[in-house]
This record gives C-alpha cells, structure tokens and sequence, in this order.
C-alpha cells in the first residue's frame, strides 16, 4: 500500500513538497556538474564547481534520509534515533525551498505552514519523553489577552487579573495545578528569552502557523509541541485557544505516574 494512503492529507502537503525541494536540488546539481565538465571552463572555474557540486550532493544526500525518517516515523508513530540528524538537516535547509515549490504551485504558504507543525508534532509524539512538570514551558502570545484588559501582563503573566474573559485564566490554572513553566511572548526575541531563562527540555507553543514554524526552528532541537491558536476575529486580536488541546500537550510530556499525583489529573 502507498505511502499516500498513510499520511493524512494535512502533513501530506509538506512531505512531499519536502521531497520536491530536495529533487529541485537534484536537477540543480546536475546543471552545476555540467558546466564543471564544459571544456571550456578554467581549471579554476571547475575546481569551484565541483566543490560546489560536492557540498549540494552532501546535503542532497542526508536530506533524501531524513525524509525517509519523517516519513517512517509518522508511519509508524515510532522515534528513529539515526534519523535525528537527517531530518533535522532536511527541515532545516530545504524549509525555504518548501516554500518556494509552494509559490510555484500557487499553494498558500499558511497551509503548507499548518503541515509542517502538524508533522512537527507527530515526530515529537512518536519519542518517549518523560519529564518533571518543572521542566516544560508553555509559550503563549499576548494576542490571547482581552483587548479591552486594562493590565499588562506581557512583562508578568501573573499582573492578570483573572477576570476569566479570556483564556490566560485557564493556562494560569493549568500552570499553577501542574506546576509548569509559563511565558507569555510578544514575539521571537521574548520567547528566546523565556527558552534562556527557564531552560526547558519540551516546550508547549500556542500561536499561529506562522509563528509556531519559526519558533520550532528557533529552538530545534528542543522538542515543542504546537497548538494552533484560533483567530475568530482574525489573526493577533482576541485570540483563543482550546484548553483540553493545551492539557493534552502538556500531559504528553509529563512522567505519567507522576502526572496522576498531580492536581491537575483530576
């Protein structure tokens, strides 16, 4: 049976435009090693080339195995430890590309931005990390607060009111029964920081597609689960979330016999 019959429609989309990226850089490397063996060429012009050919055939390589990787481990929703550094290196330099074989096949970036998270989290899921609630973080972005809230809560989460006109009261709750990190972001740089300060070893992010693809770069190679936000007002205005999607990310990540002592199990 095809792979396509495996891979739901959504994470689809980035697989194989993954795999039309590393083929682009195939067809590349077979232009650059023509002109090296041009006869015209300077000796100098075909050193240079070569190299060149050599550097793109490395990468081209290593991308072809992580791609194998992703696509074996949401299969078989089972980590490969050997396939780390492939489909780190895969994501990772042939994400621009991916999106480039997107604006050529007229594919809205958002979407092929939602299936890159959506494999994101089944890679993650499929590895067996059992941790302290002290050692995860939930990022989550101001757009979440109230418009009309009077109290800043970006520089302390904890100036929120709890008003409970928004979701912040809920994830304080969570926070506060499960006893996990929490950092509410503006942007990269605050994010960055509160990864610095906390030093976590998972991460749950709540933002939009776009944010959630930069920031599960920005902090590779800690594994972050995403959790789309919804923008019923459109996109950073009273935005929300749903709270059992967000308990759930965080439960994965939690030790599960110290999860069932935890107030936040009941």
């Amino acid at each position: 049976m095809s792979v396509k019959n495996f891979i739901p429609v959504r994470k689809r989309l980035f697989v194989g435009l993954l795999g039309l990226s590393v083929l682009g850089a195939g067809a590349l490397l077979a232009g650059i090693w023509f002109l090296a063996v041009n006869p015209s060429r300077t000796l100098f012009d075909q050193i240079l080339l070569i190299s060149l050919a050599g550097l793109l055939v490395g990468g081209t390589v290593i991308a072809a195995f992580g791609i194998g990787g992703i696509v074996l481990t949401i299969l078989y929703s089972k980590d490969i430890t050997a396939f780390h550094g492939p489909m780190r290196i895969a994501v990772n330099l042939f994400f621009p590309l991916v999106l480039v074989m997107g604006r050529i096949f007229h594919i809205d970036s958002g979407k092929i931005k939602s299936s890159f998270v959506e494999v994101n989290n089944d890679l993650v899921r499929s590895r067996t990390l059992k941790l302290k609630p002290a050692q995860i973080l939930l990022l989550v972005p101001h757009c979440l607060q109230n418009s009309d809230c009077p109290h800043k809560i970006t520089v302390n989460i904890d100036n929120c009111h709890r008003c409970g006109k928004c979701p912040v009261n809920d994830l304080l709750e969570l926070r506060d029964s499960c006893g996990i990190k929490i950092g509410m972001a503006t942007g990269g740089t605050l994010a960055r920081k509160y990864v610095q300060e906390y030093k976590p070893r998972a991460i749950v992010a709540i933002a939009c597609e776009r944010d959630l693809t930069s920031g599960i770069q920005d902090t590779n190679p800690i594994p972050v689960l995403g959790v789309t936000n919804e923008r019923p007002f459109g996109p950073c205005f009273n935005t929300s979330i749903k709270i059992p999607d967000v308990e759930e990310a965080v439960r994965f990540f939690i030790n599960e016999e110290e999860y069932e002592t935890l107030a936040c199990s009941h």
